[in-house]
């Protein structure tokens, strides 16, 4: 026993030893340095009109082709865009761009920070697109970028371009898959800092059939949410309902069925035509439904065995013209601030469980606050002179989006933050670095 005491009492100063020094590691201060990455909106194409919503005058802007890195300010809360994009150090609230033709077609998109990878459902590349993928390059070096096209004759071959610094392209989607009417495109780049958007634009001759954004995706998921589609009743009976068209992609290696289950303020339900439908890998697939409600607006969510990519068009009729009007997929929502000066949605929650707390900010700096409640869906019209609304608060697996309507046509946006806030350790000065 006598013997085991040394060793007892060594192996107890070691311990002390070990200790001490993990609290003296622990008790190192870090500091960090928080900042929102700057948002990109798209280029505005010739014959369109852009204007760009932002939180005030004050926010400050670049042009994207400009080569000097010094920016100015909008001095307007609504801005018009001119061919170029630009660069917005937006400060955590979210941007919005409605782009319109006249008599022609309107439609909206957030800008949005650069993207690993982003997902576009929607488009054609037969006779009657006039559609377009911009992609732009805000970053001080050239850019990689793979373009991937599926269709309903399944994978394309994959085309890569180079696209300089500072700078952005048109991307004609008939170039993609010529001939196919059914489109899904991936956008990966390998290189630059990188932001795509699409365009879907119809016509046949001199006539236009509507238009819109397509808004991405970040990657495929075996649950999407699209939280808003637009319902019409044409006429006094329901049997003029609108029809809709959800397209569907698992651009896996396998196989898969989905369910798309209807969600409105009356209830849920699942359409035959949409219940247990079989899908081909790698091949873009649609299904034409026209549910029998009396919601002008409702949501679906889509469960898949395998991860899929999906979106509705929906054909509307906008001030006497045909408009075409993409739903696509939005994810959870969280606290965020999007500024929508100039513009009146009407905001769309869908989820199991629905409470949600908004501040509004008007033009005039007065702030209002409301909370919304409700189960499956609820509906809410952002109140006239809005500048920013605020989600404050909100139930988790709730989603959101916002149809607009104005006089050239509707359009369609997620709710959802252009960037995150993005966290980095600064260095803090030690002594022993020079005195070792």
């Amino acid at each position: 026993m006598i013997a085991k005491r040394p060793l007892i009492q060594i192996s107890i100063l070691a311990l002390a030893v070990a200790s001490a020094s993990f609290v003296n590691g622990s008790a190192v201060n870090r500091n960090f340095s928080e900042s929102y990455p700057s948002v990109v909106c798209p280029p505005t194409m010739k014959g369109l009109n852009s204007q760009v919503s932002v939180a005030s005058s004050k926010v400050q802007f670049q042009n994207l082709e400009n080569r000097s890195s010094k920016t100015v300010p909008f001095k307007s809360s609504r801005y018009s865009l001119t061919k170029s994009s630009v660069v917005i150090d937006a400060k955590g609230i979210t941007p919005v761009v409605w782009q319109s033709k006249a008599r022609g077609w309107a439609g909206g998109v957030i800008c949005a920070g650069p993207a690993s990878t982003q997902w576009f459902v929607g488009g054609s590349s037969d006779v009657t697109t006039r559609g377009h993928l911009l992609i732009a390059n805000s970053g001080l070096s050239d850019a990689i970028i793979d373009i991937g096209t599926f269709s309903e004759n399944g994978k394309q071959p994959i085309k890569s371009l180079t696209l300089k610094s500072k700078s952005s392209t048109q991307i004609s989607l008939d170039t993609l898959a010529p001939g196919d009417h059914l489109l899904a495109v991936q956008v990966t780049p390998r290189s630059g800092r990188v932001n795509s958007f699409m365009i879907d634009e119809r016509g046949a001759g001199l006539r236009s059939l509507g238009g819109d954004f397509v808004n991405a995706y970040s990657s495929p998921a075996l649950d999407i949410y699209i939280p808003a589609v637009p319902h019409q009743i044409l006429g006094n009976s329901k049997k003029t309902n609108t029809t809709h068209t959800l397209r569907i992609l698992a651009p896996g290696a396998v196989d898969t069925t989905f369910n798309a289950e209807i969600l409105t303020t009356d209830g849920r339900f699942i359409p035959v035509k949409l219940s247990s439908r079989s899908i081909q890998a790698g091949r873009v697939s649609e299904f034409a439904f026209a549910p029998d409600i009396s919601a002008k607006i409702f949501a679906v969510h889509v469960s898949a065995q395998e991860p899929v990519v999906a979106s509705i068009a929906t054909s509307i009729t906008s001030n006497g013209h045909k408009d075409l009007l993409w739903s696509t997929g939005s994810p959870a929502l969280s606290p965020m601030s999007m500024a929508i000066g100039g513009l009146t949605p009407v905001f769309a929650f869908s989820g199991d469980s629905i409470s949600v707390r908004i501040t509004v900010t008007f033009a005039s700096g007065k702030k209002v606050s409301t909370r919304l409640k409700g189960t499956d869906l609820v509906t809410w019209r952002a109140p006239d002179n809005s500048r920013i609304i605020t989600i404050d608060s909100t139930n988790k697996k709730t989603f959101a989006a916002a149809i607009i309507t104005a006089a050239d046509g509707s359009g369609f946006i997620p709710v959802q933050p252009g960037s995150a806030l993005a966290r980095v350790e600064v260095p803090n000065s030690n002594i022993r670095v020079l005195n070792p």
